[in-house]
């Protein structure tokens, strides 16, 4: 299977960015192949612009698009499965991850509306899609603050299901905020084990 995976954080010193290699080590292990759109690497502009938002108020699909949409919309054409790999940040995703998908999942690619206005998936050959999420706090935390059920709602119902991918999953490598070497060591082993069963 090739997998898209859109990756999340400005820095290369970071755990995440640690999960991301083991991530991929694990897919290239299956046998997998992938690319990796680094978002912050290729500066992707987050922000609508006027005409792409009227694009997506008129729900006008013959609209042109910007360059850099329409390239995320080729990786995307390629792969079979996605993958998300961020860090949480006060609840949810970078803005830039965010921005991504206000901009990419748009009308006319990701959903469109029938004649009787009812909203139609069309992302359903997407076989899979993961959201792999560093996490400082321990999930024991933010699930008991219901953080991680806002999360789920929000990234995999909103987000991915709701794009008509049939098969989601949102998996959480927590308490790295001040993580022993051993805690460490298994979240970069789930971020292995993610790629390699993917």
């Amino acid at each position: 299977m090739h997998i898209y995976i859109v990756y999340a954080h400005p820095s290369d010193q970071s755990f995440t960015y640690a999960a991301l290699g083991e991530f991929t080590r694990g897919l290239a292990d299956a046998g997998h192949t992938f690319e990796v759109g680094d978002l912050y690497r290729m500066n992707f502009a987050p922000l609508l612009d006027p005409a792409q938002y009227r694009r997506e108020m008129d729900y006008d699909a013959g609209a042109p698009l910007p360059g850099d949409v329409q390239a995320e919309h080729a990786k995307i054409e390629k792969a079979e499965g996605l993958a998300f790999v961020y860090p949480v940040w006060w609840g949810d995703c970078p803005a830039i991850l965010k921005g991504w998908f206000d901009r990419v999942w748009c009308y006319g690619y990701i959903y469109e509306l029938d004649d009787s206005g009812k909203f139609v998936p069309l992302l359903g050959r997407i076989k899979k899609a993961l959201a792999l999420c560093a996490m400082g706090d321990a999930p024991e935390f933010s699930e008991a603050h219901g953080i991680i059920a806002s999360m789920r709602r929000i990234m995999l119902t909103n987000r991915l299901a709701s794009a008509g991918i049939p098969a989601t999953d949102l998996v959480i490598l927590g308490g790295m905020t001040r993580a022993d070497e051993a805690l460490r060591r298994r979240n970069l082993q789930e971020a292995y084990r993610q790629g390699r069963d993917f």
